[in-house]
């Protein structure tokens, strides 16, 4: 066939290192760590914007939260956004979208949306072009628990499923290889809500069993010295990651069985991670967190692993690179070159070294625990915060200062926050201007950064 089959799979809420292959000492994910070997591992991979909505409308649009206005949740995908869903089935792919959506109602945070579909179909021109196979919830920890719920399909018809969140939402993944439509390629998207906390029970809910099977963790040496409640939550959670892993082999075994493993290619990754209310306890907090909504690698940095096509090899990239650049590489895999349409890279010009001049860094926006934003390259990450602006209320501050600089090289953990150290004070200088040239970039103004 003359263009891949693409399937996009993440996750919601997991650590890079939940991996065997980022460093997990537990068999955790044999299955991605297989697919790694076969295909390329990006071993330092972040996000863009670690919040739910804003990261997905990132992943929809490859375009910063802040210009399409979607900085927090509770806030809906702009109708004049093309999407790469509008993209690829302009492009003759078949779409499936299955799983969490998240970008479909409309309020203030922390109160009931003023459109509301988080627990209602979601209707077809909010959709963000997909116009396939839909089996979906726009909030999907509303609609379900770690076992038992329901999603809406295209039609609107609501579908009940019955067992484990994550093995149910991927049998519908399964499903539609059934269904799809022989003639074309096809792009199909599973959004895990999983191993993300389940809200209104306040706990990481992995498969029954899963504080047995997994209590011989380690936790990994932020969680251990910070605290917060990964001691308690921790084997869930990496129960969750654990069947996720397991179904991702499902859908590989699935391919297989179809004739069309070779004909696709896979993409895995996170939308963030989870700090286990480690961070955001201090004075800088202007809004409210639980596990994500900071500049930290516990937040940022995720797996990402994708194989197949040129994506070969068991290859590890060791530059840093974004999840903002997925939508334009997706598009990239489909033949379709989009420019500045879209931020980010194409990856495989990295995989490929390309580009000789490419700056080895990262850029990220925080959004809801404050107004942030944040630099990171192979040594250092440095961070800024907005004074007394809230960050559920702002998307942006012409006047940010100093919260945070880590020093990776004798620090890789993040423990010891040296922005005020005077020894660091070149460094800072030069981080600093590096974010606000980032920032100018990605938002079109250039703020103050004061100490």
């Amino acid at each position: 066939m003359d263009r891949k089959n693409i399937v996009f799979y993440f996750s919601d809420q997991q650590r890079a290192d939940t991996c065997g292959c980022y460093g997990q000492p537990l068999d955790i994910t044999p299955n991605l760590d297989r697919l790694a070997g076969e295909g390329v591992r990006f071993a330092n991979a972040f996000s863009p914007q670690p919040v739910c909505g804003p990261c997905r409308a990132l992943f929809q649009t490859g375009r910063y939260p802040t210009e399409t206005g979607c900085f927090r949740n509770n806030i809906m995908l702009p109708a004049d956004v093309k999407t790469l869903g509008n993209y690829m089935e302009e492009a003759g792919y078949e779409t499936a979208y299955v799983g969490k959506w998240h970008l479909a109602s409309d309020g203030e945070l922390e109160k009931a949306p003023r459109i509301d579909h988080t627990v209602t179909p979601i209707p077809r021109e909010l959709r963000g072009g997909y116009t396939g196979y839909w089996r979906a919830a726009d909030v999907l920890e509303f609609t379900s628990h770690g076992y038992d719920g329901f999603v809406f399909d295209e039609n609107d018809n609501k579908i009940e499923f019955k067992g484990y969140r994550a093995d149910c939402i991927n049998d519908m993944a399964l499903d539609f290889l059934d269904v799809r439509d022989k003639s074309r390629p096809f792009f199909l998207t599973v959004s895990q809500i999983e191993p993300h906390h389940q809200n209104d029970h306040a706990h990481y809910e992995g498969p029954h069993g899963s504080k047995e099977k997994y209590k011989d963790f380690v936790l990994p040496e932020d969680l251990e010295a910070l605290g917060g409640n990964a001691a308690e939550e921790y084997p869930d959670y990496l129960g969750q990651c654990a069947s996720l892993d397991a179904n991702v082999g499902r859908l590989i075994a699935k391919l297989k069985e179809k004739g069309i493993y070779e004909d696709t290619v896979i993409i895995y990754a996170s939308d963030h991670g989870s700090h286990f209310m480690t961070r955001n306890r201090d004075a800088h907090l202007n809004g409210y967190d639980d596990y994500k909504r900071s500049g930290h690698d516990a937040a940022l940095k995720v797996p990402l692993i994708i194989a197949g096509g040129a994506y070969s090899g068991g290859r590890v990239v060791q530059d840093l690179v974004s999840t903002e650049s997925l939508p334009k590489t997706i598009l990239a895999l489909a033949g379709v070159d989009v420019g500045d349409a879209m931020i980010g890279e194409n990856l495989l010009d990295v995989v490929e070294e390309k580009n000789p001049n490419r700056e080895n860094q990262v850029f990220a926006q925080i959004s809801e625990s404050r107004v942030g934003r944040c630099i990171r390259t192979p040594q250092f990450l440095y961070a800024v915060y907005a004074p007394d602006v809230n960050g559920g209320e702002a998307a942006a501050s012409d006047i940010y200062a100093d919260d945070y600089l880590y020093d990776m090289r004798t620090d890789p953990f993040q423990l010891n926050n040296v922005v005020s150290d005077a020894a660091y004070a070149g460094i800072k200088d030069d981080l600093r201007k590096r974010l606000l040239a980032w920032i100018e970039k990605a938002e079109g103004s250039r703020p103050v950064i004061r100490d």
